[in-house]
Order: C-alpha cells, then structure tokens, then sequence
C-alpha cells in the first residue's frame, strides 16, 4: 500500500506527478484549476493539500474521505 500514501505535506505537483490519476480525483473535489495548463507546474509547486483545501474552501475531511475510498493511506 506504500505507493498509494498520500502525504498531505507534500506539494500537490509532487504527489501528482506519483499518483497520476490524482489531478482527476482533485478536479472532481473542486480543484478545477488543476487540469488547467500550467497550473500543477507552478502553483502546483508550493501548494500542498491542506493550503490548497483551505484556498479553495474545500472540506480537509472530504478530501481525506475522498482519497481514503480510492484506495490511498492518509499521511498528515
């Protein structure tokens, strides 16, 4: 289960870039800008999941929730 561990620390360009059906799991959570050319390769960057959650007032639970039924373990 180690390559389906979402860090939640880790910059959402990173742990897309492990989990490549993950900008399609976001966008589905309200994260639209991120299929958005570009976007995952510079904000993507330096925004994590708990900056971006909070940025786009997406529940953290629901994004946790989200991941967890996809088949990812939860690392805060």
């Amino acid at each position: 289960m180690a390559g389906k561990a979402i860090d939640l620390n880790k910059s959402v360009y990173d742990l897309c870039n492990e989990h490549k059906e993950l900008p399609q799991l976001l966008h589905d959570l309200g994260f639209v800008d991120i299929i958005k050319p570009g976007m995952l390769h510079t904000a993507g960057r330096f925004m994590t999941l708990k900056k971006g959650a909070a940025f786009k007032k997406v529940s953290l639970d629901l994004i946790k929730e989200t991941l967890a039924v996809n088949g990812y373990e939860i690392i805060d």
